[in-house]
């Protein structure tokens, strides 16, 4: 991950502020012998917030930044004097990211659009100052509340990028040759097996001025969903594609055989995967005649839309085209992105599997104030008899 600038995941240590505590002080004044509790609340903690920003598009500049600490907040003085709150951190996030928790791998939250705020972490509460502790019979209390804790989360930050159509196939099916055919991206192109390491991303002309985005991962094997090659770390990137477009060469042997693999790798990883719309690309058709492609189509799944397609020579990209887009606009489609709150299901993430993404990482160093390490007193305020 340190080699490349798309960085689409990321641990960081984050901390909320704790609480100012609670004044105790009592007014003194000339004339006023007998002025009583004026003891001020302390400030709340500062908030931890995940926030979209459309300006960036990987997690690059969270890096390097391990640690994202908030403000404390300031404490109660006298004559009711309130403590400052303490200052909020945001962190800035592509839109399309999701927080899980990295000691227990449970799913926290998801920030999908640009401006989107989510709290990650609550900063505690200011304690009361002796003020509020004073009645008829307690005149004087001399006592009041300590600020609440601060919180604190290892998080682990994945990004799955936002696109319409999601390829996905096997190493050298064509995938970044269909995307640089289609848009004006230029991944890497060469005839040796996972020559894409990270995701990329092309715009798609069509007719009238419109446009839509196509996916493309790094190339999925057999036992992926089970952590083999790259397919575990990239499979998250189309799980918010409105549609998923399988692609198997037309020299493989058993079309079908490859494409139930695919399928199984996918519903593996995600169970709701297979609600998507599918489409099946035969690609490098270019290689077949009319009489073998005729044969073909006898062996081939009859649930969903197929295609014979050839980026190099151009043939049927049009059709494809035209075929992509009415699944991504049909009726069927939308009424599923309604249903669905345009959001997925997120599946909690296994322990051992970010431990082992992160084993490269060097471990986390927290500074400790001398202040976090004082002893936090009970925040039940518990009633003091009066002396008689």
């Amino acid at each position: 991950m340190a080699e490349s600038n798309f960085i689409d995941y990321v641990k960081i240590y984050c901390r909320s502020g704790k609480g100012g505590r609670g004044s105790m002080h009592m007014h003194r004044a000339k004339y006023q012998p007998n002025g009583g509790p004026d003891g001020g609340d302390g400030g709340r903690g500062g908030h931890v917030y995940l926030r979209g920003n459309h300006n960036f598009w990987t997690l690059l500049h969270l890096r390097f930044e391990r640690h994202v600490f908030a403000g404390h907040g300031g404490h109660g003085g006298k004559c009711g004097s309130h403590g400052a709150d303490g200052e909020d951190r945001y962190i800035d996030v592509p839109p399309g990211t999701v927080a899980y928790d990295a000691e227990t791998g449970k799913y926290i939250c998801d920030v999908v659009e640009d401006g989107q705020v989510v709290m990650l972490l609550k900063g505690g509460r200011g304690g009361l100052g002796n003020q509020h502790f004073a009645t008829a019979t307690r005149q004087a209390p001399r006592f009041a509340q300590p600020g609440e804790p601060m919180q604190e989360m290892m998080v682990v930050l994945e990004l799955k990028l936002l696109a319409d159509v999601g390829l996905v196939g096997f190493p050298n099916a064509g995938k970044s040759t269909l995307v640089s055919a289609m848009s004006n991206a230029r991944p890497k192109i060469a005839n040796y097996p996972f020559t894409t390491l990270e995701p990329s991303l092309g715009i798609v002309p069509y007719r009238g001025g419109r446009s839509f985005v196509i996916a493309d991962i790094p190339g999925i094997i057999e036992g992926a969903a089970e952590g083999r090659g790259l397919g575990l770390r990239f499979l998250r990137h189309i799980e918010r594609n409105s549609l998923l477009l399988f692609m198997v060469p037309g020299d493989t042997d058993n079309i079908k055989k490859e494409y139930e693999i695919l399928l199984k790798e996918v519903s593996q990883f995600n169970a709701g995967l297979l609600d998507k719309h599918r489409i099946l690309a035969v690609t490098k058709s270019d290689l077949l005649d009319d009489e073998l492609m005729e044969m073909l189509k006898e062996d081939l799944p009859d649930d969903l839309p197929v295609i014979f397609i050839s980026a190099v020579a151009g043939k049927n990209m049009q059709q494809l085209k035209d075929m992509l887009w009415e699944e991504l606009n049909s009726e069927s489609n939308k009424l599923q992105s309604v249903a669905e709150g345009g959001s997925i299901v997120h599946r909690d993430r296994e322990v051992e599997y970010l431990d082992r993404d992160f084993a490269d990482w060097a471990d986390d160093v927290v500074e400790i104030d001398d202040d976090d390490i004082e002893e936090i007193e009970d925040y039940e305020i518990e009633d003091v008899e009066e002396d008689s």
